[in-house]
């Protein structure tokens, strides 16, 4: 009896601590009594990620609901890597005005491997108790379109038509395809044939994911939990991160470009950063509520080691800290800057500028760059894009606030 009471005590500490720490970044959940029950029945949680690799990468902003699905994980559940290599065919229209364009069988593919290799920063792939991959061309390829039409005559127009994404496009008197009207049927169809538990979402895929729980219903099968988890602003303070508008922090980043993104965070979003991206412990968080107002330079720099510890490595965390407020506070030029190899001693400056960037950038971006004063050559101001420049080996060039290059004077 006691033994029994004491595992009891000990399950009961448990969910109480995954509640505690999933709080940090639920937005809401479908619903509190089922995800409970899920728990306390002791069965291994099969919980749903999926995604369509329309664009391969991955920021923190997604990452909140793989640090979730890792801790289940921990505790002996299931995250299904569920790759809609089908569905990316349609494109979900979430967010868009536009009807996506239709990307090839080998570009799916290659997002794919993409998309896995930044998802092994957080979970665990290494064992396959833990971890399941599958593809939703699976069932979808050769599914008959008798029963596909089965699946159509379960759902009214109405009710697809109620999605916020399609209300806007009609009262912007746009068009709405067929073929996305059914995406979220499709994305609904998978939770059942995988059998979800669980599955936790962007609050932008709460319809999609609504509809797997009514599919479950109808085939006689337990709803899966829906768990939506909270959004932040870009490191621009404007809308939520995103790779289009260049405003998010990538996994992919290295944890140099993690660092000076974090630079960029407004102020006023530290905390939310600090509270939903980190795993920095809430009372001192709210020590740090009291303090910020007084120093927010300082907690940005903690809060972007914070981020790169959880990424990276604590060692990499207190080097890119270090080379930051060298470079930025102390002006120092950073040691590990590339060469780049050029012929002659006189040059134009744009021309010289644009070698380092390999044509990466227009002639207007490098211009605009020299109008801004952002181009140096061995700390002397470079503002005329077209002078005439005398270079020699060894020279640093800085151009911008994070570029810099020495030069190789090869040849004549």
């Amino acid at each position: 009896l006691t033994c029994n009471r004491n595992l009891l005590m000990s399950a009961s500490k448990a969910k109480k601590q995954l509640l505690e720490s999933f709080s940090r970044t639920i937005d809401e959940i479908f619903s509190l009594n089922e995800f409970e029950e899920l728990i306390d029945s002791k069965k291994k949680i099969r919980i749903k990620y999926g995604v369509d690799v329309t664009s391969p990468y991955l920021h923190i902003g997604h990452a909140v609901n793989l640090w979730m699905m890792r801790e289940l994980q921990d505790l002996g559940h299931k995250v299904v890597f569920l790759i809609g290599d089908f569905t990316t065919q349609i494109g979900d229209p979430t967010g868009r005005n536009n009807t996506r364009p239709i990307i090839p069988q080998s570009e799916i593919d290659k997002n794919a491997e993409e998309f896995i290799r930044q998802a092994k920063m957080v979970l665990r792939f290494d064992d396959p108790d833990l971890l399941e991959v599958r593809r939703n061309s699976e069932w979808f390829s050769k599914y008959q379109l008798s029963e596909f039409l089965k699946l159509l005559s379960m759902v009214t127009h109405s009710r697809l038509i109620s999605r916020d994404m399609f209300q806007r496009r009609i009262k912007n008197q746009e068009d709405i395809y067929l073929h996305e009207m059914i995406y979220p049927i499709l994305q609904g169809y998978d939770s059942y044939v995988l059998e979800s538990d669980l599955t936790i979402i962007g609050s932008d895929q709460l319809f999609n994911e609504m509809l797997g729980r009514f599919y479950q219903q109808r085939f006689g099968q337990k709803p899966q939990v829906i768990i939506t988890t909270k959004i932040t602003q870009g490191i621009d303070g404007k809308a939520k991160q995103s790779k289009s508008l260049d405003n998010y922090i990538g996994l992919g980043h290295s944890s140099r470009d993690k660092f000076g993104r974090c630079m960029k965070v407004p102020d006023e979003l530290i905390m939310d950063y600090l509270k939903i991206y980190t795993k920095v412990p809430k009372k001192e968080i709210s020590i740090i509520e009291k303090e910020i107002a007084n120093d927010p330079m300082t907690w940005k720099k903690f809060l972007a080691e914070e981020i790169i510890k959880r990424y990276h490595d604590e060692a990499s965390a207190r080097s890119e800290r270090e080379w930051f407020e060298n470079t930025f506070s102390k002006k120092i030029t950073p040691e590990d800057i590339p060469t780049i190899e050029v012929g002659g001693s006189q040059w134009i400056a744009i021309d010289l500028v644009n070698k380092y960037f390999d044509n990466s950038k227009s002639s207007s971006e490098v211009r605009r760059l020299f109008k801004q004063g952002a181009v140096s050559v061995n700390g002397e101001n470079i503002p005329l894009f077209d002078a005439n420049i005398a270079i020699v080996t060894g020279g640093v060039v800085k151009v911008g606030k994070r570029n810099w290059f020495k030069i190789k004077v090869v040849g004549n």
